[in-house]
């Protein structure tokens, strides 16, 4: 039997959870209307560590807005990530270091 796909609530509750276990303090905008468009949907940190997360169903990309934050967070130090439920192995490594 085929699982239908995650649903990206639920791949964003599974990593958020992830990190809260893991020691990692989370932020995520519950309610992006009048937010800046593309922010990324998890700011992780655990010092001195900084994460700036996309979470995407698998098949989906981020979008332009949301590549433009993730580059510039990246271009000031910030670890980035696009990660799909497909990348599970990876962000379990990438919150466990």
């Amino acid at each position: 039997m085929k699982l239908p796909p995650q649903t990206e609530r639920s791949w964003q509750q599974q990593v958020y959870d992830a990190a809260r276990v893991l020691g990692w303090r989370a932020y995520h905008t519950r309610d992006s209307r009048g937010s800046a468009e593309g922010f990324p949907d998890l700011i992780l940190v655990r010092r001195p560590r900084v994460i700036a997360v996309e979470l995407k169903r698998d098949g989906l990309d981020a979008t332009d807005a949301q590549r433009a934050w993730l580059d510039d967070f990246a271009a000031s130090g910030v670890e980035t990530y696009c990660w799909h439920p497909s990348d599970w192995s990876e962000v379990e490594r990438v919150l466990g270091r």
